[in-house]
């Protein structure tokens, strides 16, 4: 499949390496597939990535997996709600959160509340609202990140 992107210009993606979202995102229930972008230094599942839509070149969103900024985060989610994504083993889930990145990029922030889970052994996925309270729609990540940078 290929698409032209506003962020990465012409990219071609394999048919099997596109995530499949059952129900779309939340607020963009008609954007159902999208490729897992990340720079060549990290991995699938490191560092700052994008999930670009493969319908509408022009919606890219960030993500992060939250371990990496949280090492305490661990969402609680009916089982249901991940039974559309096969048999998910362990090994094969892969949690991100999405980014949002003000013009004041010191007010960055991770939605905690709503992770994205995806399945990688069949590449679908859902975003689901996790049960946890306390988990902040809004959770400030700028100060996390610099310090982590800096112990680098």
């Amino acid at each position: 499949m290929e698409v032209s992107t506003r962020l990465f210009g012409d990219i071609k993606i394999e048919d099997g390496k596109i995530i499949h979202f059952i129900n779309g995102l939340v607020g963009f229930p008609g954007l159902k597939d999208f490729a897992l972008i990340h720079d060549g230094e990290g991995g699938m599942g490191e560092g700052v990535q994008w999930l670009q839509s493969m319908q509408d070149g022009n919606f890219a969103l960030p993500v992060v997996n939250p371990l990496q900024i949280l090492e305490s985060y661990n969402p609680v989610v009916e089982d249901e709600l991940l039974a559309p994504l096969g048999e998910l083993a362990p090994e094969d889930m892969l949690v991100l959160v999405t980014i949002t990145v003000p013009e004041d990029v010191t007010r960055m922030t991770i939605n905690l509340k709503g992770p994205i889970v995806i399945n990688a052994a069949n590449c679908k996925a859902c975003q689901v609202i996790a049960e946890n309270d306390g988990l902040q729609v809004k959770f400030p990540v700028y100060d996390i990140l610099k310090a982590k940078k800096e112990g680098e």
